[in-house]
């Protein structure tokens, strides 16, 4: 790592020194190159399953990997007790397994294969705050990953983001790396498919919302976002510097992947692995508003059967105002207003809420040349606001419309795959989401 970046990384730790009260139980740490973290609440029944999916990495990849456990929960009774007694045993588990002892968990893991290392956040007296989550459990992790990497080695290596319950694929570890490797890379998402559950009803809430995902996701592609990427936090992938420099994993309690990427795009940008795939589970689950567990609980209650998502033309809408602006950056506020009134009164009206007029002329003052007043746009205008304005003309001029009509409309290749009858075929949705997931990995030149 360059001298710089070191020095940066060093005061970040310094000011978080406060905020690093759990201690990290690991073995040897030499030569130790990249570290996974992982956040884990009452996963004992799913933890070990994705250790043994990352021992079956090269024996040269795990040997240059530590695997960081944060086994968290809040305080009772803000935790369940059950959640409680699952994380003590897991402890008691991972406490053999980093000691070199073999540990009672289904499958077996060797205790020699995997460089283990775990957080204690669960015990009485070391519980995360009440009004924290599942962010705070990967910060802590993350922050403690940063100071391993940052004394083992002059070039440390990288911070990567896994889940208790995901699973990953054997060549895992060497493609990650081979990414960073071959590129200047600053972060990346890696490609994902979520393991598809026997039980119909579960199978078709996962098909349908991995569907949206990707859905939405080339719908802000097609509108040339620079936010067109998976908010998924178990496939997310970071440089030391990058970390930093994006002011490490926030502590929200729900929507913390989100915006750690955002962040992330907007010091460096964000890339994409589709040379493997992670599997993250597809349960159902109350700990969070929102996300693959929530929205899976929804549609097995019946409050959502996700048969409607955004319209398509919030994306045309979206990408012409984006083309509107970065093509002609000396425009005035008011001139840009006014063209973005000819693409939809709504749009007009939603960057005036947002104060358009008063900080285009700050950016572009703040930014004299071309290139830096771009980047400052997208800084401003960045994934939350893209959000915000597909949400304002869903609700005041493009009410959502039926997904399998809008993928349509966003990936006509995927037309011959949709039939009339395709919403009650889980079959052939599956089909399309096969597809779907080919799309994606597509990088946009081959688009």
């Amino acid at each position: 790592m360059r001298r710089q970046a070191l020095d940066r990384a060093h005061r970040f730790l310094a000011k978080r020194a406060g905020f690093l009260p759990n201690r990290l139980v690991s073995g040897d740490l030499d030569g130790i190159r990249r570290v996974v973290v992982i956040p884990v609440l009452a996963e004992e029944e799913r933890l070990f399953k994705t250790l043994d999916s990352l021992d079956r990495n090269p024996a040269e990849e795990l040997a240059e990997t530590l695997v960081i456990c944060v086994v968290n929960n809040r305080a009772e009774p803000h935790a369940r007790p059950e959640q409680v007694a699952d994380n003590q045993r897991t402890l008691a588990h991972l406490e053999n397994l980093v000691h070199g002892r073999s540990a009672a968990t289904q499958p077996r893991i060797d205790p020699g294969s995997l460089s283990l290392a775990y957080v204690d956040a669960s015990s009485p007296g070391c519980e995360i705050g009440p009004k924290t989550g599942v962010g705070e459990g990967r910060r802590i992790g993350l922050d403690l990953g940063l100071s391993v990497l940052t004394e083992n080695a002059e070039d440390p290596g990288l911070l990567i983001c896994l889940d208790a319950d995901t699973l990953v694929e054997a060549d895992y570890l060497s493609e990650v790396q081979k990414h960073f490797d071959g590129r200047d890379s600053w972060a990346a998402v890696v490609g994902y498919a979520h393991t598809l559950p026997t039980e119909a009803r579960g199978r078709a809430a996962i098909v349908r919302y991995e569907s949206f995902l990707r859905y939405h996701e080339l719908g802000l592609r097609s509108a040339r976002s620079p936010y067109a990427f998976p908010t998924i936090g178990s496939t997310m992938v970071t440089s030391c510097d990058a970390y930093v420099s994006a002011g490490g994993m926030n502590r929200r309690q729900a929507g913390e992947d989100f915006y750690f990427l955002q962040e992330l795009a907007k010091t460096g940008g964000v890339s994409r692995i589709d040379s493997t795939t992670v599997h993250p589970s597809a349960r159902s689950s109350d700990r969070v508003p929102f996300g693959t567990g929530a929205t899976v609980g929804r549609h097995l209650s019946g409050a959502d059967d996700g048969s409607t998502v955004y319209h398509p033309d919030v994306y045309k809408i979206l990408g012409d105002w984006l083309f509107l602006v970065v093509n002609d950056l000396d425009r005035g506020a008011s001139e840009l207003l006014a063209e973005a009134g000819g693409i939809s009164p709504q749009l007009r009206e939603f960057l005036e809420l947002n104060r358009f007029e008063e900080i285009w002329p700050r950016l572009q003052q703040n930014a004299p040349h071309h290139a830096g007043l771009e980047l400052q746009f997208h800084r401003w205008f960045d994934g939350f606001k893209t959000l915000k304005l597909i949400h304002f003309l869903r609700d005041h001029q493009l009410p959502e419309s039926p997904i399998f009509d809008a993928i349509v409309r966003i990936e006509p290749s995927c037309s011959g795959d949709v039939t009339s009858d395709l919403i009650d075929d889980l079959e052939a949705q599956e089909t399309l989401l096969e597809h779907l997931r080919r799309r994606c990995a597509e990088t946009d030149s081959e688009r």
